[in-house]
């Protein structure tokens, strides 16, 4: 594997939180669809930087950087744009990968910019970054059961199979998502995989 020292093209950036205890959780969707997507890659990310890990791939052409805050999920920006700066990869190359509790598990939302919709992952990346023109997969988790139900306990609570196997059937998607947005085939990728 090379590495990179002049810069890239794409900064890709799965969100999630960084201790054990977490794997598994529903706001771990990111983290678990970037280990994925490396695998695809032959990507080690296990480089520690930025608050960070990260490792390098070139895809379809493009110089990657897959990255996994360790800041946790609120201070994701924090890892994210000391990573896009060093690289110098500007916001709209950049792609981050997501929780989403207003989707049923296992539907995706691509986005090339917006608000941060609640998320307190995205949020922390407007604000670091300075803008919101950054594309986003929001990979669904499926709502809280109840208005009452605490909101940290559910996202930081373990997927049911069924979920987890309809989440985990979305990731060639995603990955093929990804590749899409590299290539500037945004409206493509939204209308295939927005469902």
């Amino acid at each position: 594997m090379f590495e990179m020292t002049s810069g890239a093209d794409w900064l890709i950036a799965g969100l999630g939180n960084p201790e054990p205890k977490y794997d598994g959780t529903r706001h771990n969707a990111g983290f678990e669809a970037l280990d994925y997507l490396a695998a695809q890659w032959q990507c080690d990310i296990a480089k520690a930087k930025w608050q960070g890990l990260y490792g390098t791939a070139q895809v379809n052409g493009h110089k990657v950087v897959l990255l996994k805050p360790l800041t946790y999920m609120n201070l994701s920006g924090q890892s994210i744009a000391p990573a896009a700066n060093f690289y110098k990869i500007p916001a709209d190359h950049i792609i981050v990968l997501c929780d989403d509790i207003t989707q049923e598990p296992g539907h995706l939302r691509i986005r090339p910019h917006g608000s941060a919709g609640g998320h307190n992952g995205l949020k922390s990346i407007i604000a670091s970054l300075g803008t919101d023109h950054f594309s986003r997969i929001r990979i669904g988790i499926g709502a809280k059961p109840n208005p009452q139900y605490d909101l940290a306990a559910w996202v930081l609570g373990k997927l049911p199979a069924a979920d987890r196997k309809a989440m985990t059937d979305r990731y060639p998607d995603i990955e093929e998502a990804c590749k899409l947005l590299m290539d500037d085939n945004l409206q493509y990728a939204q209308n295939k995989f927005n469902h």
